[in-house]
């Protein structure tokens, strides 16, 4: 280690200390979360265990406010599906307004799989008066606090998943993952009806739950050499094939098929994937996400979810992002004003396209 190197360590090493008690999650990055010799001595596997800990806690100073049934669907499966989540006789008004709607656009590229995202920001509620009465449905609202075991806002998108669009290889995302160390909250409502063919969300019952075989499988992983794996893995969303699976008690990950108008809302601390479309097409949901420092023990506490903040937090993200693209990255790259999909919109979308 060069004596410029070793000073930046010492200089550093307060901040990477702190950051044990975050989200942070890179074992390639980090020197600490990544450390063999600390790992060795627990530092992951407690890790995982305190933010789960805490997790449970706040979702028990939660469960109160969530429909009964979505709980006892949620705490068994780790995810809930609800079916015709908006009233029959308003879902397809909404849908072709969400279709119709024009903003700016995002994509992203990976493998050969496109998602384009259109920020539901204040432009958009004015809009569409139905979008801004279902996100604040109280018990919808609750359902994503619960997940997310914090009471936050969820970052809301219209969202588009091209599938085989191009030369681009795999898509990471059909890989069986979790997001984190952590629980998170994502969740999606399709605006058209999604087969078994089409690549559906894909679940593995139960993995939210961080067992005991869970935390033996973390602790091994966590000695194993981050060069030497996979780069997401290493970067701290965990692939797992079917013998991971096995080693820790669970069961084989399910597609989810599910009709139009069916809400999904997951921790996606579990293990979880996108599931391999079988031809191209187009996927079109209502994506919300949410996760926090899962150290916090307080619920609330976030200025960024009040009301006139909530709803613009997607734009200054990308324009933060923008500006400093060349020291954090910047994957999302503007499309200009597009529609959630081109083609013409019907009443029905079938094959996951309208």
């Amino acid at each position: 280690m060069t004596i410029f190197a070793r000073a930046r360590a010492i200089l550093l090493t307060p901040v990477w200390t702190l950051q044990l008690a975050t989200s942070a999650k890179s074992f390639l990055d980090h020197p600490l979360i990544g450390s063999a010799r600390l790992n060795r001595l627990g530092l992951h596997r407690a890790r995982v265990r305190g933010a789960d800990i805490l997790c449970r806690w706040r979702r028990r100073r939660l469960a109160r406010h969530v429909p009964a049934a979505w709980r006892a669907a949620f705490d068994r499966d780790g995810f809930v599906a609800i079916e015709n989540v908006v009233p029959e006789a308003e879902f397809a008004a909404l849908r072709r307004a969400l279709l119709s709607y024009e903003a700016p656009a995002r994509e992203m590229r990976q493998g050969d799989a496109i998602t384009r995202r259109i920020a539901i920001d204040p432009q958009m509620l004015a809009a569409i008066p139905a979008l801004r009465r279902l996100l604040a449905r109280r018990d919808l609202r609750a359902l994503f606090h619960y997940v997310a075991s914090f009471r936050t806002e969820p970052l809301h998108y219209i969202q588009t998943i091209v599938s085989h669009c191009g030369e681009g290889g795999p898509d990471p995302q059909e890989t069986i993952h979790a997001d984190s160390f952590h629980a998170s909250m994502k969740a999606w409502l399709f605006l058209n009806p999604v087969r078994a063919e089409d690549g559906p969300f894909t679940y593995v019952r139960g993995s939210h739950r961080y067992t005991p075989a869970r935390l033996d499988w973390e602790y091994r992983r966590s000695l194993r050499d981050p060069a030497s794996i996979d780069r997401l893995s290493a970067r701290g969303s965990p692939r797992a094939g079917p013998e991971d699976l096995a080693e820790m008690g669970y069961g084989a990950p399910e597609g989810l098929a599910v009709p139009a108008n069916t809400l999904v809302v997951a921790d996606t601390g579990g293990f979880h994937a996108r599931g391999a479309a079988q031809q191209a097409g187009e996927r079109v949901e209502i994506w919300s996400y949410s996760r926090r420092n899962p150290f916090l023990p307080w619920l609330g506490g976030d200025a960024l979810s009040l009301p006139g903040i909530a709803e613009r937090r997607v734009g200054w993200l990308w324009s933060f992002r923008d500006r400093f693209a060349a020291r954090i990255g910047q994957p999302w790259q503007p499309v200009g004003t597009r529609r959630a999909i081109e083609a013409r919109v019907e009443e029905e979308g079938t094959n996951g396209a309208a």
